[in-house]
């Protein structure tokens, strides 16, 4: 049982090592986003905030420090909307037939490709954050050792548990496609409104009344949520707002992303068990 799903993580996790390109840039394009994209716009914003009044006690931090998270939630979305591709390509070059037609069971494969798409997420979003404070993101500031490890696990509980939700969305989107075209339509059609309807970027208080609805139950804005709480700290000022997280705050959106990876999991059974491969 153990040793069907340990072969398509492992499999998977080789090819991704194996194509040297494909390595490469799933690595530096995070980084590449954070640095121009987050140092360029960091400089307007804070411009535009200079002397909006702090609350006492509530520690400020510049915009490259708030979209930072954003970024690693970018990344792990793309990551994982992308990681049904294999299924797909398996199935165009006949090994997904083979696969199928094993004694293996068939959750074995979505877990095997779950949790090798988590191993990348966790990968790109420790190097996110290396790369932030290196040039200058304010991740952990003033946190004590104990406080960097527990913030490190909480970051990456929120994106193993995201990513978990989005490839096992994935595997089943990409059970069900012929070509490579479409899957990539359907990809790109998600992750625009996911993305952009989130508060990734930019505070979602100005959104209309329906978008800011949208944005609360967003999975990617519990993920945010999640890792701002544990990166910077519960209490913070960003971009002229307050943004204060509880314990109550953050077990919600765990829950909200674990009820998520629920129902995309019931999916991808649901339509691995009424695939047919020829």
């Amino acid at each position: 049982m153990h040793y069907g799903f340990a072969t398509i993580y492992w499999r998977d996790m080789i090819r991704f090592v194996r194509f040297k390109t494909l390595l490469v840039s799933s690595l530096l394009q995070p980084a590449l986003w954070l640095a121009f994209f987050g140092i360029a716009m960091s400089s307007s914003f804070d411009k535009l905030i200079t002397g909006i009044p702090v609350p006492p006690g509530v520690h400020v931090i510049g915009y490259l420090t708030f979209m930072g998270a954003g970024i690693i939630a970018m990344t792990t979305l793309f990551t994982s909307l992308f990681g049904g591709i294999v299924i797909l390509f398996d199935k165009n070059w006949g090994l997904m037939r083979e696969i199928l037609a094993s004694p293996m069971n068939r959750n074995h494969i979505i877990f095997g490709i779950g949790l090798s798409g988590v191993t990348k997420s966790f990968i790109q979003a420790i190097i996110i954050m290396t790369f932030g404070i290196l040039i200058g993101a304010a991740f952990f500031e003033g946190f004590t050792t104990w406080q960097v490890v527990l913030g490190i696990i909480g970051v990456l509980a929120f994106v193993g548990m995201f990513a978990l939700g989005f490839l096992f969305l994935s595997a089943a989107i990409a059970i069900s496609m012929e070509s490579p075209e479409g899957l990539q339509g359907v990809i790109t059609l998600l992750t625009m409104p996911i993305f952009f309807a989130s508060n990734a970027l930019y505070p979602t208080d100005s959104f209309p009344e329906v978008l800011k609805i949208l944005s609360i139950y967003n999975p990617m804005t519990l993920l945010i949520t999640g890792i701002r709480y544990f990166a910077i700290g519960p209490d913070f000022m960003a971009l002229g707002m307050h943004y204060q997280y509880t314990w109550s705050d953050i077990l919600t959106a765990y829950a909200g992303l674990m009820a998520f990876a629920i129902l995309t999991f019931g999916l991808a059974v649901w339509r691995f068990r009424k695939a047919v491969v020829t």
